[in-house]
């Protein structure tokens, strides 16, 4: 099974971790197709039939994206708002996304601990991100557990980095054929 990683960074030329990723991900393009809106749509006119036909041809779907401000980029908001039509991903004859399996890999910037109950997110991860699992769980899809890296705003060294790469193509590997529901979380 192949997998679509569509791509969300504003800035990816300046990204140490989804930069590193997408590198990693790029040596595997038999096996996995990255999609970067923020290239495809600079305009942000983001081109929706297009968008659904290649939804369509995968059955297993990654959202790559960097945390921001305990949500995800404006234009994969946008992307979400525009292709996730009703008719097409949900309401009677909306069932495209039907079984297919959806996950999200984040770069997240503040350390795992903050995002606790005591932590100075006081929030985890999983509560963070419930929109997405809603929003996943409303179309009739699969949500997987998430991937994350912590620590990738100024903590993270470059060898956490690249093994969080390595990890990250493990993610994709094992639920390209799975479901369980643990996060995998970069150490």
């Amino acid at each position: 099974m192949k997998t679509l990683v569509i791509l969300a960074h504003p800035n990816i030329d300046d990204s140490r971790v989804n930069q590193r990723w997408k590198q990693e991900l790029g040596q595997h393009a038999s096996e996995i197709t990255i999609h970067e809106i923020y290239r495809e749509y600079p305009d942000w006119h983001i081109n929706v039939s297009r968008e659904q036909k290649l939804l369509e041809a995968y059955d297993h779907v990654i959202l790559q994206f960097p945390l921001y401000w305990y949500s995800y980029p404006p234009l994969l908001k946008k992307w979400f708002d525009d292709v996730f039509a009703y008719g097409w991903a949900y309401g009677s004859k909306g069932n495209k996304l039907h079984g297919k399996k959806l996950g999200l890999a984040m770069s997240i910037g503040d350390k795992k601990v903050n995002y606790t109950r005591d932590g100075s997110v006081s929030f985890t991860v999983d509560e963070v991100i419930a929109p997405f699992k809603a929003s996943i769980n409303h179309v009739g899809a699969v949500a997987l557990p998430y991937f994350a890296v912590f620590g990738a705003s100024f903590q993270a060294t470059d060898g956490e980095i690249n093994q969080s790469a390595q990890e990250y193509l493990r993610y994709i590997r094992k639920y390209q054929n799975e479901v369980d529901n643990e996060p995998y979380v970069a150490r």
